[in-house]
């Protein structure tokens, strides 16, 4: 969480990107949050002009004098304006932080949805959770408080004015004692300022750690770890105690003050207003409304309540506004070539990750057509190369390309509808088996979806199911290789130009990749094929093979060639695989460039 920023004497200050998605939720309701405004200033002035009415009332009263009558309804009016104002700014301003909350919330997730997936994993689950949820809902009563807060202030105002109006006397005593109130006011601020961040984080915390054993349920019950996991989530438990504590005790002392305080000031007006009432100075009346004006100038417990919920809006935005920062991914408006081949080049590719570079100037060509495999030990880059193919992420150095075009020039929309990816754990979105093949840039037709899992070796489990495609996703009994298979006809059923696999068939058996590899030739778009493979087989099949070695390209050739000629590369399979099949006979790769860039044939081979 980025520390809090402050001012020279202490004071927390807003951050400017707090302050900017505070005003940005008060446009969001302009007309609505003009209104709880209006309705809080109207119920102000009404509290500010009823004490002289009262006073007023009550010396037409003593004397017996005519109006006494007009006097006690215009009283009656004053109490049911400032009732149905109050009311109006408690409905408006339920309106306006709904609408806020909402804005924020979509703000939200709409901007994490646009980053890189890496990116928008700085912030654990749990974490982004607490802050679209509860630091959302505080954060979105910022406009009403605003507002409400704003016209309070008349109130204040409004008593100094008619205490000296009243009496020049009765001002004096008060103005005595605002220094005392303004001190109290900002040891609040500033240590509630404090006290409500560190609440918020160690919230976060906890939600993450319980997102974590969620997760990891059935882990944590066949190792029979439950209560060292419980001790775990709720480890960060004395740390929220104390800075509730904390809250509390500086929501107390202002309260505390504000106690002592304001009846002190309002004793001491009143016993001046005594003197200057026995000296003929003051009527009852006037007296009455002083002792009323004299609380509301007071007004340390409105004035605290009001700047606690502001305290608490401020700190839950510059959460929110933490994940705003975040830059998102920078598209262009560039489309591809009409029937490209899908030509994918990796020109100088550098990645980093916690300032460590995963991959390191790498260089690559894969033809229009070919079916490559990318083969490495673990870390040695090949997801992140996956990534990078179809703009999952982007590169620290280097450009990608496909068909000539950087891909951060592409037209995003255009580019998902052309760059498909299958992954090894894929997760399915929709309500129905059918709803998670569909899932992508568009929605193919039902005889699309149904050949997709016929390609895909989903077909026949699918058609076991009760509902067949329509049952219900979540609920369906799916093993691991079925999930798979599912991810495979979801990326098989909006195959474009290029199509990604990252260890999507690791957990097919060989006979049922073997099928997929054969229907991925026949039966699926043609088109270019990347593989992160870990199998021999898979590696065999593909056309040509890049060897990625600490984040660099060590060979590109075909597999026979590599298998024949380099013991590493041997090395990297694991030792008890059996080879799954002859090597492939692709075509023959060529150095381009300098020695670390490669490029494969012009063309893939017409069957596996």
């Amino acid at each position: 969480m980025a520390a809090t920023d402050r001012t020279p004497d202490g004071a927390s200050a807003v951050p400017p990107a707090t302050a900017r998605l505070l005003a940005g939720a008060v446009r969001h309701s302009p007309g609505r949050t003009a209104a709880v405004f209006l309705c809080s200033a109207v119920a102000a002035g009404v509290a500010i002009v009823l004490p002289a009415v009262l006073g007023r009332t009550l010396d037409l009263l003593l004397d017996d004098a005519d109006g006494l009558h007009g006097a006690v309804v215009l009283c009656a009016a004053l109490i049911v304006a400032e009732i149905v104002c109050t009311a109006l700014e408690a409905l408006l301003g339920g309106v306006v932080t709904a609408r806020s909350a909402a804005w924020l919330r979509r703000l939200g997730v709409d901007h994490l949805l646009s980053l890189a997936p890496h990116r928008a994993g700085e912030h654990p689950p749990g974490d982004l959770v607490t802050r679209l949820t509860g630091n959302v809902a505080e954060a979105s009563t910022a406009p009403t408080t605003a507002a409400a807060g704003l016209a309070a202030l008349f109130v204040p105002i409004g008593g100094l004015v008619a205490l000296g109006v009243i009496d020049p006397w009765l001002l004096a005593v008060f103005l005595a004692g605002v220094p005392l109130l303004i001190w109290l006011l900002r040891a609040f601020a500033r240590g509630s300022s404090e006290s409500v961040s560190g609440y918020q984080q160690v919230q976060g915390e906890i939600a993450t750690r319980l997102v974590e054993a969620l997760g990891g349920a059935r882990s944590i019950a066949a190792a029979g770890g439950s209560t060292r996991e419980l001790g775990r989530i709720l480890d960060p438990l004395p740390r929220l105690n104390a800075q509730g504590r904390r809250m509390w005790r500086v929501y107390g002392r202002a309260m505390a003050g504000a106690g002592i305080l304001v009846p002190l000031l309002s004793t001491a007006v009143l016993a001046v207003g005594g003197v200057r009432l026995a000296g003929g100075h003051l009527t009852v009346g006037e007296l009455l409304a002083a002792s009323r004006y004299t609380a509301l100038a007071a007004g340390l417990g409105v004035a605290v309540g009001g700047l606690d919920a502001l305290v608490r809006s401020r700190s839950a935005a510059r959460r929110t506004a933490e994940l705003l920062a975040i830059p998102p991914m920078r598209h262009g408006d560039r489309a591809l070539p009409a029937y490209g081949p899908g030509r994918l080049e990796l020109c100088g590719v550098t990645v980093l990750r916690g300032g460590e570079p995963v991959l390191r100037g790498v260089d690559l060509v894969v033809p229009g057509g070919a079916t490559m495999a990318v083969v490495g030990r673990s870390g040695a880059g090949k997801s992140t190369l996956a990534a990078v193919a179809g703009r999952l992420c982007d590169v620290d150095a280097g450009v990608v390309l496909l068909d000539g075009v950087p891909l951060t020039e592409i037209d995003p929309a255009r580019l998902r509808r052309e760059v498909g990816y299958a992954f090894e754990r894929p997760a399915l979105f929709g309500e129905t088996i059918a709803d998670g093949i569909a899932f992508g840039p568009y929605r193919p037709r039902p005889a699309g979806i149904e050949a997709a899992a016929a390609a895909a070796g989903a077909d026949t489990f699918i058609r076991l199911l009760p509902g067949g495609y329509a049952a219900p996703r979540a609920t369906a009994p799916l093993s691991g290789g079925e999930l798979q298979r599912l991810g495979l006809a979801r990326a098989f059923a909006h195959a474009g130009r290029l199509l990604v696999l990252d260890d999507a068939t690791s957990s097919l058996d060989s006979v049922t990749e073997l099928r997929v590899d054969r229907a991925l030739v026949h039966d699926v778009r043609a088109g270019t094929r990347l593989l992160i493979a870990h199998r021999v087989s898979s590696a065999a099949r593909a056309d040509l093979v890049a060897w990625l070695e600490a984040g660099r390209v060590r060979a590109v050739g075909t597999h026979e060639r590599l298998w024949e000629e380099e013991e590493d590369y041997r090395a990297v399979f694991v030792a008890t695989e059996a080879l799954g099949g002859a090597p492939g006979t692709g075509s023959t790769c060529g150095a381009i460039g300098d020695a670390t860039r490669y490029s494969a044939g012009d063309s893939a081979r017409e069957g596996m």
